[in-house]
Order: C-alpha cells, then sequence, then structure tokens
C-alpha cells in the first residue's frame, strides 16, 4: 500500500476535525480486547462455570472481530478501492491473516468447554497467550487503519460521503449486535464523542432504541460521566 505523505499528513494536521469511521468503534474494540484478556487471565481454572463464563467472553470478542472485519471489507474497504485502488490491499490481506486467527482462538476456547477437558491450566495459558499475540496484532492493525486508511479517505471524500458511508454500515447491523456494540462504544468515547453520538441517536432512532440504549450504558458511566452526559442532551438530572 503506497500511501502519499503528504496524505498522512493530512490525517495530522486537518484544520477541522474530520469523519472519521474508525474513531468510535476502535475504541470499543479496544476496550473490548483489554477487558476480555484480563479476564480471561484471572479465571479460575478449577472453577468450572467461572472458567465457561470467561470463555464464553472470548467467543463474543472473536464474533464481534469477525463481524467487524466483514463491516470494513464490505463498505470501508469498498470505498477506498473504488478511488483508489489498490489502497486496502494490505490491511485485506491482514483481515484474511486475522480470519485464520479467529477459527485457531475459537477452536481453542471451545476446546475449554468440555466437561472432561485434560489439562486445563495448561490449555487456559496456551488461550491466554494466542489472545494476547491477537490483541497485539489488532492495536497495530488499528492503529494504520486510522492513519493511512483515514490519509485515503479523506483525500477522496468528503465528510457528507463519509457520513454515507457510514450509516450504511450501521444499517446493515442486527439490533442485538448493535447493542452489543454500544455497550462497548460509548462508555469508552470522550464526554464531546458520548454527547455526540447520543444525539445523534436520539434524534434519527425510535425513543424506544434510544432509552433502552441509554439504560444498557448507563452501568457502565461513572456518576460524572452520566451528569455530563445528562447535561448535553437536557436531560433532569
Amino acid at each position: 500500500m503506497n500511501i502519499d505523505p503528504r496524505e498522512l499528513r493530512q490525517v495530522a494536521q486537518a484544520a477541522a476535525p474530520r469523519v472519521d469511521l474508525y474513531a468510535g468503534i476502535h475504541k470499543a474494540l479496544r476496550a473490548l480486547m483489554a477487558d476480555t484478556l484480563l479476564n480471561l487471565g484471572r479465571a479460575d481454572t478449577e472453577d468450572t462455570l467461572e472458567l465457561a463464563e470467561a470463555t464464553q467472553r472470548v467467543l463474543r470478542l472473536l464474533d464481534m472481530c469477525r463481524s467487524h472485519l466483514r463491516h470494513e471489507n464490505e463498505f470501508v474497504h469498498r470505498a477506498m478501492e473504488a478511488r483508489a485502488a489498490g489502497s486496502s490491499s494490505r490491511i485485506e490481506h491482514e483481515h484474511e491473516q486475522h480470519e485464520a486467527e479467529i477459527g485457531t482462538l475459537a477452536a481453542q476456547a471451545t476446546a475449554l468447554l468440555e466437561p472432561d477437558h485434560t489439562g486445563r491450566d495448561a490449555a487456559t495459558l496456551a488461550l491466554y497467550r494466542g489472545l494476547s499475540l491477537f490483541i497485539a496484532h489488532n492495536f497495530e492493525h488499528m492503529h494504520v487503519e486510522e492513519t493511512a486508511h483515514n490519509a485515503v479517505l479523506w483525500a477522496r471524500y468528503t465528510d457528507a460521503e463519509l457520513i454515507d458511508i457510514h450509516n450504511a454500515l450501521v444499517a446493515s447491523i442486527p439490533p442485538e449486535e448493535m447493542m452489543f456494540i454500544l455497550r462497548w462504544l460509548v462508555p469508552f468515547m470522550n464526554p464531546a464523542e458520548r454527547a455526540a453520538m447520543m444525539a445523534d441517536m436520539r434524534a434519527h432512532a425510535p425513543a424506544p432504541a434510544f432509552e433502552a440504549a441509554l439504560e444498557l450504558v448507563r452501568p457502565h458511566l461513572s456518576a460524572r460521566e452520566w451528569q455530563k452526559l445528562g447535561a448535553s442532551l437536557g436531560m433532569a438530572a
């Protein structure tokens, strides 16, 4: 992937904030990845229920990662290739690698759910280490997308066009998956990002969906964070 250095400078030196297709969802992924890894690392391998819960969280993370790859391939990469052929090739290849890694990790996690599994301590540690490497690779991968890919997108698309791409992507996500994303997305945004997202949701989503989203994220916000969000949305304390 050959990116014009001038386009990369545009990412760092933009005079005004541009529409960023990656910023929010990548914060959610980083938070979910870190939380899942820490939870697996502290799981009691002698407690069948606790280990099963930790393993299920790993599988849920892998499901979200697989879905995220598909969303980027179908919407973001397609947009990049339409106006800059070959610009997504490196990351597309990494996506293929991640798909294979997800399959391996999922098989390891599923095996731990077997009631007669032997060598559970060693197998859990192997899963923990494999997941650690997968997450480390993904952190580097997301940085490339947030810099090099944004350089391509910002040089070739207007903000209005990027919003259309974002809206089409979001519309393709089933409601249950969207609620899971919101649980990890909204709490790990900064206050301005959180307020803007929830205001946009209130403007475009059905009222029950907006209320459900608020109830979903409230337990994961501090009292101060909730107060700031309420003030920004004009809600009574």
